[in-house]
């Protein structure tokens, strides 16, 4: 799975500040690499490096770049010494959580190749990086962010060496969300969604760190211009001061800012359009974020657009009749086993001009096949017992994810109802 890139700018991404920084249930902030705690300018707590099964600090090549400390130190896992798998396993009580990681390379080896390598959480691959990176993550940085549940009392978020190529991290953000966030009542707690896409239409890029524009679940809001069909004309909207109802609740508490903007376009005849990258093969859930902040339209009736998904119509929206003025509305499709690149979102014109606040898109990534637990606990003792070496890589699940081998020295195979993983061998 290829990931989607949010280019760093020299800001730093936020998370609420936790209850306790050493003992959280709630939140990290952690610097990789990092070897003290520190306050940044945005009064968020950082975490020395820590919760790691090995490898080594380091910095980047050009660290007078990065105005964010934990965003020029790193954390490197060099496989003939700390193995092919190696995790940072976060200590959470149960529930829903996001994370976000920052990952940069720029040359903080002097070997002039950025590596490639992937990353799991709970056992699931969400992130690959393959080597070239684009030369914008490899120099400047990219966040990535997803959002996933945590059954027991630990997150493993593990990377696994490709070859002799050491995987990278520089920071981890840990926040808990709702349980409920993003319609896991209703699709299940076993997928993580897997950022592939958060835009704000008519707006610049916002959310903690960047702007003093609060989101309590931590996410920052992309600008929409570089994915709307640039031979559209459009013209940006703004709510002008007046409140708008129906944010920040829950379970997904999008913040206010969100439907402060739309855009719309020039000609009454034009579509809006946005084509979103993805991989295929996965299913998705696009949510589409509306209000009607145009004086203009005072009716049902007067703005009415059809959506269309890959081409095919999937929704008739009027903002107004649905909810009225000033008011956000939300509304989620799920695409199912998408087969072509890029996803194509279109609103067409049936009375009126189409107008949109926001659009987000998300993988949904079925957890992977885990260890039965009793197991993991039985194998995680017999490591402390016997004293395993950094260099085995015996960190994490032992079998998953089953796209990759398990512990080395441990054969698995699949239980016989065919829902768990099985330790058959040593």
């Amino acid at each position: 799975m290829s990931l989607f890139f949010l280019l760093s700018l020299p800001l730093l991404l936020s998370t609420p500040p936790s209850r306790d920084p050493f003992i959280s249930g709630v939140s990290y902030n952690i610097d990789c690499g990092g070897t003290a705690n520190f306050t940044s300018g945005s009064a968020r707590h950082w975490l020395a490096d820590r919760f790691f099964s090995a490898g080594s600090p380091a910095v980047v090549a050009e660290p007078h770049r990065f105005l964010q400390p934990q965003e020029s130190t790193l954390r490197f896992f060099a496989p003939n010494s700390a193995g092919k798998k190696n995790c940072y396993s976060v200590p959470l009580p149960p529930g829903r959580y996001y994370l976000r990681t920052f990952t940069v390379y720029d040359n903080y080896d002097s070997k002039l190749r950025s590596p490639s390598f992937d990353v799991s959480v709970e056992g699931t691959l969400v992130f690959s990086w393959r080597s070239p990176w684009p030369e914008d993550a490899s120099r400047s940085g990219a966040y990535a962010d997803l959002i996933a549940s945590v059954a027991d009392a630990t997150l493993d978020v593990c990377f696994y060496s490709i070859a002799t190529d050491p995987p990278v991290v520089a920071s981890l953000e840990i926040a808990a969300v709702h349980r409920l966030a993003y319609d896991s009542a209703g699709t299940g707690t076993d997928l993580i969604l897997v950022n592939y896409g958060r835009l704000s239409a008519g707006s610049g890029l916002f959310g903690p760190g960047f702007t003093n524009d609060s989101d309590a679940f931590s996410r920052v809001w992309q600008s929409d211009a570089d994915y709307r069909n640039p031979n559209v004309k459009i013209k940006a909207l703004s709510a002008g001061g007046h409140r708008i109802l129906g944010t920040n609740q829950p379970p997904n508490y999008f913040p206010d800012k969100l439907y402060e903007t739309a855009v719309t376009t020039v000609s009454p005849s034009a579509a809006l359009e946005y084509l979103l990258p993805v991989d295929t093969r996965l299913d998705y859930m696009v949510w589409f974020h509306f209000a009607e902040i145009d004086l203009g339209v005072t009716a049902a009736g007067q703005r009415v657009f059809d959506i269309y998904i890959d081409g095919e119509n999937v929704r008739r929206i009027d903002i107004f009749k649905q909810v009225g003025r000033f008011t956000a509305f939300k509304w989620h499709y799920i695409v199912e086993n998408l087969t072509s690149s890029p996803l194509s979102v279109k609103l067409e014109p049936v009375v009126g001009k189409p107008i949109i606040c926001g659009l987000e898109n998300y993988a949904m990534v079925p957890l992977d096949l885990a260890t039965i637990p009793s197991q993991v606990t039985a194998m995680r003792a017999l490591k402390e017992s016997l004293r395993i070496p950094d260099r085995m890589g015996w960190n994490g699940d032992p079998c998953a994810p089953s796209t990759w081998d398990a512990w080395e020295g441990v054969t698995c195979h699949h239980s016989k109802d065919g829902s768990a993983l099985v330790v058959t061998q040593l």
